[in-house]
């Protein structure tokens, strides 16, 4: 361990410091700072494990600095310190917090392994190519959507000065990589003239504002975006910030899903171009955790209105799990509790995706985001396609999984009433 430290302390007074990671937390830690001493552990507060801590050196008011990365579950946060300081924060981190160290020179890398019965070994490996420091403070980041638009603010992503606030950092990832595969998907399909997009339950409007803004602003496409939201206050809420940001083509409309483009949902006030209005089809459907049927009732929207692209985040599969235990039907998998309801979740989709594909949409069922952060990481993508369908083998396997697992009808299948 003295080892490793030494060999720190000369990179940073030599000037050869290029990076340093810090894995392998020894468990669960509240890390809380008083001055640059770091407080583990602290009993009967809640706690929120840090995974990693990564170090580079930067200027800032031209000096030399240190700047600390604390990546935890579900935030990052970030301080710098002098050399000095550096060093004590380093070594305090190692004491007791983290086991593995990797240490980046100009001249060679030093990696440290400390096992849990506190044995530490130091590897050294040379660096035959030549290596450059990185001090640049302030990195410029490639996002998918620009956190200095003034909505982000109003919408409470982010402060005045446009940085993501602390407790929404995930959602903030979140965002971006739905943003990201729905662009994905939607690149594979042709839309001709004006692109109609409807994101039912569209809640706080994060994810419609983001598609909003990157498919007009980082793509260029021409689109009408409608956010559909059961809830009054939120509606005219995101009415009014979608006016006072001068947004054209787009509105939240006071709609359930099931009622939605039938003439039933709430007039709004016209904040968009008059070329807006309320349109019978649509390009793309949009439904992200619409719980239990709502995502039945987008599907059926979807189909219905001719749409091109739907795209769905299941969630709350409770309808098919309640007629599977109704049924008493049971197998080796489904005689236990959670496995019944992970097959329940399984077999609803499986369904509402055959039913997709007997009304002409090529299926796809993917994984949207990493699963220690949501359970509802499925995401359904209908594209509609021109190719031959087979109805009646679909039919027949909807009906064997329904026998299979004593399922009465699936609710997605009163569309073919």
């Amino acid at each position: 361990m003295q080892n490793f430290i030494d060999k720190l302390q000369s990179s940073l007074k030599e000037g050869s410091f290029v990076k340093l990671t810090l894995s392998k937390p020894v468990g669960t830690r509240l890390i809380a700072y008083v001055g640059t001493r770091l407080i583990a552990s602290v009993q009967g507060q809640s706690i929120e494990e840090l995974r990693n801590v990564y170090v580079k050196p930067i200027i800032l008011k031209n000096e030399k600095m240190y700047s600390f990365t604390y990546r935890y579950e579900r935030r990052d946060e970030t301080k710098n310190y002098d050399a000095e300081q550096t060093l004590e924060v380093i070594t305090e981190l190692l004491s007791g917090i983290f086991l593995n160290a990797s240490l980046f020179t100009l001249t060679e890398d030093v990696t440290l392994l400390v096992s849990k019965k506190g044995k530490a070994t130091v590897m050294c490996k040379a660096v035959k190519e030549q290596r450059e420091q990185n001090v640049q403070h302030d990195k410029v980041k490639n996002r998918l959507i620009n956190t200095d638009n003034p909505w982000w603010f109003k919408l409470g992503l982010t402060t005045r000065e446009g940085k993501v606030t602390a407790d929404m950092q995930h959602k903030f990832k979140q965002i971006c990589k739905y943003v990201e595969i729905v662009d994905g998907v939607m690149k594979n399909v042709k839309f001709d003239g004006k692109i109609r997009i409807a994101d039912m339950g569209a809640g706080k409007g994060y994810l419609t504002f983001a598609l909003y803004e990157y498919l007009t602003q980082k793509c260029k496409y021409d689109i009408m975006m409608e956010g559909v939201e059961i809830r009054p206050d939120l509606v005219v809420k995101i009415n009014e910030i979608i006016k006072e940001s001068n947004l054209k083509d787009f509105r939240f409309v006071e709609s359930s899903i099931e009622s939605f483009g039938c003439g039933c949902q709430q007039t709004m006030p016209k904040v968009q171009s008059s070329e807006f209005k309320v349109q019978s089809q649509l390009d793309v459907l949009i439904a992200l955790h619409a719980c239990n049927t709502a995502t039945d009732d987008a599907i059926i929207k979807g189909i219905k209105s001719g749409a091109k692209l739907i795209i769905c985040a299941p969630c709350c599969h409770k309808q098919i799990r309640q007629e599977m235990e109704k049924s008493k039907v049971v197998d080796p998998i489904t005689r236990y509790g959670i496995f019944l309801e992970r097959q329940a979740v399984m077999i609803t989709d499986a369904i509402r995706a055959l039913i997709m594909e007997y009304y002409g949409y090529k299926t796809q069922v993917m994984e949207f985001i990493e699963m220690e952060h949501t359970p509802k990481n499925i995401l359904l993508v209908g594209r509609k396609s021109d190719a031959p369908v087979d109805k009646e083998s679909i039919l027949k396997q909807i009906e064997e999984l329904k026998k299979q697992y004593g399922i009465e009808r699936h609710y997605l299948e009163r569309i073919f009433d």
